[in-house]
């Protein structure tokens, strides 16, 4: 069964001794971030706070930070899981014989399950404040000693595309200014930040409705950082996720739905030409993203349950919750990657990386120049246009053993013949870059060289100790007492 909203899933972190409750008062101005930054590199568990101070609302953090959270969040043994499930519905696609399309019905009944479903009400609609209300009444973080205040981290955003009509869920960082009014940090790359370009193109209204929803069941959460073709709803995919449709409610003063679930609702609309300074944000770089101009959001009504939880993450030098969070995102969206690419085995992003950074690949090597195709590829697939440094290695080289991958694309490159650079948009937190989101990538061709490339010269097999000396050995080493 999908968890109903998050006190389930926190239930069952845990039933599963993966969540301490922390019940001395610990300050939501960076001292939470201390205990979450020390928790999750010491492999200790989620964190929910009782008694934060200046707030009787809980804090839970570290809710994903590891593989077993990510587990439990999905319901899932692996998240390859996951990925076996898109792969099916992926091959789904007109099946021959009368007799295989009657056994595709019942799959194409369930895709049918996960639309979302509008009800009347819902528990985020217990409390409505519309005045007398105040952001400051919630444990809203400061998370490192530079950051220009406090931050929502884990947020919801929904929006509509003023074309279509179509529902987006981003999560956007969110900077509180005062007791109404915040920071909507929406990159340019972001649907958000599109569907707000488009109304403030057209010039038909001053004003863009936005909804923030935070907390709510572990999959519903996760699907606003999914990276997901335009238009395609994050809700859908909540559902797919979940195996249950996510309920979704209408909101009290703005013409947008939210998850029934979720604990806070703030609801608002971002004023066309208004704009404010935002930041810094120690983000998850590792290091502080710099003060820039952003839309502000006013508040105008909060909705929650009576007795809410506030779900919050913290993002710096890796590896912190986001890792694991991403490197789910690797494993569920590695089939369709498969689609567009089938020669790609598998794929890699340290942690050190922090996602946009690296990109270890390895694939089946059929064709002269097919690693510099890869390249030009992945650079052509939505976030993955971000990718600063992709490294292309055959398939016999296990990519998720980052020592080992080093070692072999190292030892196999030609640095002058093997390394190309391109010039395109980079990631808006990249302050290397040399101009504000364009910059420079590079890609690392560290595949076996083939004659057909140009390359002569014999290629040197790896050094690997005979079979049966190594099965001789076994039974020395037991009876060597090693």
């Amino acid at each position: 069964m999908a968890y109903q909203d998050l006190r389930t899933f926190i239930a069952a972190l845990e039933k599963a001794g993966e969540l301490k409750r922390v019940t001395v008062e610990v300050d939501p101005v960076l001292e939470i971030t201390e205990f979450a930054d020390r928790s999750v590199k010491r492999g200790g568990p989620a964190l929910l706070f009782e008694k934060p101070k200046g707030s009787d609302i809980p804090v839970l953090i570290n809710a994903f930070a590891s593989d077993r959270r990510m587990e439990l969040a999905l319901e899932v043994d692996s998240v390859e899981t996951i990925a076996q499930r898109i792969a099916e519905y992926l091959q789904m696609r007109m099946p021959e014989g009368i007799l295989n399309k009657l056994k595709m019905l019942p799959v194409l009944a369930e895709v049918g399950a996960f639309f979302p479903k509008i009800v009347s009400g819902g528990p985020c609609k217990e409390v409505v404040k519309r005045e007398k209300f105040s952001l400051f009444d919630y444990p809203v973080l400061r998370c490192w000693p530079e950051d220009g205040g406090r931050f929502i981290t884990l947020p919801m955003v929904f929006s509509r595309n003023p074309a279509t009509g179509k529902r987006n869920c981003g999560c956007y960082r969110i900077q509180i200014y005062d007791e109404r009014t915040t920071g909507m940090h929406w990159q340019t790359h972001k649907q958000g930040a599109d569907h707000y370009r488009r109304l403030k193109q057209e010039g038909k209204v001053t004003r863009m409705e936005a909804a923030v929803a935070i907390g709510a069941d572990p999959a519903t959460m996760y699907s606003a950082i999914l990276p997901l073709p335009p238009d395609l709803d994050e809700m859908m995919i909540a559902g797919f996720l979940r195996k249950k449709p996510v309920e979704m409610v209408k909101c009290e003063t703005v013409d947008i739905e939210v998850p029934a679930n979720s604990e806070i609702v703030l609801e608002g609309y971002l004023d066309l030409d208004e704009s404010r300074v935002e930041g810094p944000f120690g983000d998850h770089t590792g290091f502080y993203s710099l003060e820039d101009s952003y839309p502000v959001f006013h508040v105008t009504c909060i909705t929650q349950r009576k007795n809410p939880v506030y779900a919050t993450t913290i993002v710096g030098p890796p590896p912190m919750e986001d890792f694991y969070m991403g490197r789910a995102i690797e494993r569920i969206f590695l089939p369709l990657m498969r689609l567009q690419l089938p020669e790609v085995r598998d794929i890699c992003m340290p942690a050190e990386g922090i996602f946009h950074n690296l990109i270890l690949v390895s694939i089946r090597k059929t064709y002269p120049g097919q690693a510099r195709k890869v390249m030009h590829a992945i650079w052509g697939l939505g976030q993955a246009m971000f990718s600063k440094v992709i490294v292309v290695v055959d398939e016999t080289v296990d990519v998720q053993n980052v020592s080992a991958a080093a070692w072999q694309a190292l030892n196999n490159i030609d640095p002058q013949r093997d390394i190309e650079f391109v010039m395109g948009p980079v990631d808006s937190l990249d302050h290397a870059s040399r101009l504000p989101n364009y910059g420079s990538k590079m890609g690392v061709d560290a595949t076996r060289k083939w004659p057909e490339e140009g390359f002569t010269r014999p290629w040197p097999g790896v050094i690997t100790m005979d079979p049966g000396v190594k099965s001789r050995v076994d039974e020395l080493w037991k009876i060597a007492g090693l």
